[in-house]
């Protein structure tokens, strides 16, 4: 005859105890040194298995307090600094920048900086794609894609070299135009980049697009619906790949983008998929931009010749002319003077809208500087839409909002 030893309120306590483990949810950390986190970006995740019940992202990691340093930097002095938002596209930082200034002097700068300007922005915007993609495909498993989209963005960063001195942190633009003209030719080796990128890029997409695996990590992962896009303030490929039709480059023409023809692609469903196809093709939207540039290029002066309290006179001026020398020497110690008085203005940076809010009490230090970052803004929306989804989908969602730190943090 069997003997049960399992007294009632033991069975009891196991029962409970079982119940209490089913329930059990563990936390885990994702960063702030983890390769898919694209950066110093902590992910303070709680898990129900494998399923995410609860994602907090911990930023600060990178702050660096810019929007501090501005006041106390003369206007052109500051450019550096927006080199170190998104360093993926440094030529559209400065641009943006720039552009902000200029509207609170109330400047209009010359066709061929604009140009100019234009050209290197779209190249700005291949080369931090291209990043962004390549850094993708490795979260997602493909290797060669990365491969791939280094070799191409090797040959922007030596065009880039070629314009500016520096292939990485470029401090091209200044208050009023340009650090310098395009060298002799470089708009014919634009040329020649664009036409043997585009079967290029053919060729990096058809390893994706396709692809089994890619295509089981990204369709219906990570959906951003339209409305949550608005309400969270997405811009750029995140919002246009939820259906969000907005460019400010259509909507808000700046720099002489309304003379180009382009398209602007947007997504249906909002997935991982849907924001990597529509960055493919705003890349090919990109050269088409670059190409109608150099196809338009205008000649002229690349820096507004007017405004002498703003922009420096050349250097052969500076060395042979008192005055000049004189005038040269007044902005570099005092900064471009400045009118009284604020502007906010943003641009359509490959990450989405960059925007720069000035303030000005007049001199040539702002009184106040305050940067809209989109990468802070885009990032918003992760407690949201990393709940419900497998820890392994956090690699994929992460790659697909392309965000980068510097800029989040400032």
């Amino acid at each position: 005859m069997a003997t049960d030893y399992t007294f009632p309120d033991t069975a009891a306590k196991t029962a409970a105890g079982a119940q209490e483990f089913e329930t059990e949810k563990m936390s885990l950390s994702m960063g702030p040194s983890h390769p898919s986190t694209h950066g110093v970006l902590r992910l303070q995740m709680e898990l129900d298995g494998e399923i995410l019940t609860k994602c907090d992202p911990v930023i600060g990691y990178l702050h660096r307090g810019d929007e501090k340093i501005a006041e106390n930097m003369t206007y052109n002095q500051f450019v550096p600094y927006t080199d170190r938002l998104d360093y993926l596209a440094p030529l559209a930082n400065n641009m943006a920048y720039a552009i902000a200034v200029e509207k609170l002097a109330k400047l209009e700068v010359p066709a061929r900086c604009q140009a100019i300007r234009v050209i290197t922005a779209e190249l700005a915007r291949i080369s931090s794609h291209l990043m962004g993609l390549g850094a993708f495909g490795i979260d997602t498993g493909a290797w060669s894609v990365f491969m791939y989209c280094f070799t191409e963005r090797e040959k922007l960063y030596k065009l880039f070299e070629e314009l500016t001195g520096a292939r990485f942190t470029t401090s091209y633009s200044r208050i009023g135009g340009l650090q310098r003209d395009v060298p002799e030719g470089w708009t014919d080796r634009v040329n020649a980049f664009c036409d043997q990128f585009l079967p290029i890029l053919d060729e990096i997409l058809a390893l994706l697009t396709r692809n089994k695996i890619f295509m089981d990590r990204t369709v219906d992962v990570g959906i951003i619906t339209k409305a949550d896009a608005i309400s969270y303030g997405l811009t750029g490929p995140n919002a246009r790949g939820s259906g969000v039709s907005v460019d400010l480059r259509k909507d808000k023409p700046y720099s002489g983008y309304e003379q180009y023809e382009f398209d602007v692609p947007v997504g249906t469903k909002g997935d991982c998929y849907d924001r990597y196809l529509v960055r493919g093709e705003e890349m090919k939207q990109a050269v088409r931009i670059v190409k109608q540039a150099v196809a338009k290029f205008p000649g002229g002066p690349w820096y507004a010749t007017e405004a002498k309290k703003i922009f420096g006179p050349p250097k052969e001026k500076v060395l042979s002319s008192m005055e000049e020398l004189i005038q040269n020497f007044m902005l570099v110690t005092e900064g471009p003077q400045m009118p009284a008085g604020e502007v906010y203005f943003e641009a359509e940076n490959p990450k989405g809208a960059l925007g720069f809010f000035v303030v000005s009490k007049g001199g040539g230090v702002p009184w106040r500087l305050k940067i809209r970052s989109p990468s802070f803004c885009n990032l918003s929306i992760l407690p949201k839409m990393c709940v419900g989804n497998l820890v392994s989908d956090v690699v994929s969602i992460l790659g697909s909002l392309d965000f980068v730190m510097g800029e989040c943090d400032r």
